[in-house]
């Protein structure tokens, strides 16, 4: 009967290579078809600046409280803590050695929409992948063709700060598998034109259930709570619920919210607050056209209470 266990545990340990194998070839790090990168031709430079300040680039990536063209150094470094380390914003200035300069659009592109690093390894979503997936290449390659015309700037961002096993990124292959997908957040019977451009914007460049939709012990949204509100992924404070099921945002206009990402005032007459005030100040460079999109999408999205 002995004798039995060896080959049993031979069985187990090449059943368990094997599983390994398997899983690490599922998850692995997936690249888009280079086809999707390729003559997308010159890029639309307004329209990149447009997609720069919808999805608050510098918000990270610039020097902490920068004001005028100091927010368009994008040196990185910026601490992001959450329950799993701290993490820090890369430089993603032109710069050949410590930004994004000697990338190509593929790569740009991949790691936008795909979660995939220069070198074929997987990025952690604090870095919003997941949100970014939605874009469309046109504006993936008007992005990096305004952004190529940036300071440019040599400053080595920290890495990230991060405990067993949170520092193993191939353990991400599976967290990718689990939450990262490019549908729609939610479904909107019948939306026009104008709510169309609103998801995308809201759902797409603009990440914006990032951070207000709570999430669950892996990092993943929970379901059937976008846009719901809940407690600060970085720790400190709560992200406010901003469907029309809110207690504070519900009662609001689609014009009182298109005013507010514009001016930063709400009907109330109070004042853009926390780390609200970075993101309006981004969106108020956008067009009215734009801001009156994301409050239609707002006043559709399903209520949460």
């Amino acid at each position: 009967m002995a004798s039995k266990w060896p080959k049993r545990l031979g069985a187990l340990v090449a059943l368990g290579v094997v599983g390994g194998a398997g899983f690490l070839i599922v998850t692995a790090p997936q690249r888009q078809h280079a086809s999707v990168w390729a003559n997308l031709g010159e890029a639309d430079l307004e329209n990149g600046r447009r997609i720069f300040f919808a999805g608050g680039c510098a918000s990270c990536h610039a020097a902490a409280k920068s004001e005028g063209d100091a927010r368009l150094v994008l040196s990185g470094g910026a601490p992001l803590a959450s329950p799993f380390g701290t993490f820090y914003a890369p430089n993603i200035s032109p710069s050949p050695t410590a930004g994004i300069g000697a990338w190509t659009l593929a790569e740009f592109g991949d790691a936008m929409t795909r979660g995939v690093g220069r070198d074929g390894e997987h990025l952690y979503p604090s870095f919003p992948y997941g949100s970014y997936a939605r874009m469309a290449p046109k504006d993936i390659n008007d992005l990096y063709g305004f952004m190529k015309t940036l300071p440019a700037s040599d400053v080595v961002a920290p890495e990230h700060e991060l405990p067993f096993p949170f520092n193993i990124r191939y353990s991400l292959g599976g967290w990718k598998l689990l939450f990262f997908d490019e549908q729609p957040r939610v479904t909107i019977a019948e939306a026009d034109e104008k709510v169309k451009l609103g998801q995308y914007l809201v759902e797409g460049p603009g990440h914006c259930g990032e951070c207000h939709t709570p999430r669950n012990a892996l990092g993943g949204f929970k379901d059937g709570q976008w846009l719901a509100g809940g407690p600060n992924p970085e720790g400190q404070g709560t992200i406010p619920n901003i469907t029309p099921g809110s207690k504070s945002m519900g009662a609001w206009s689609a014009g009182d919210i298109a005013s507010y990402l514009e001016t930063g005032f709400t009907p109330d007459f109070d004042s853009v607050g926390g780390s609200m005030v970075e993101v309006q100040k981004n969106l108020a460079e956008l067009s009215a056209a734009d801001r009156e999109a994301i409050a239609a999408y707002l006043k559709a999205v399903p209520a949460v209470k």
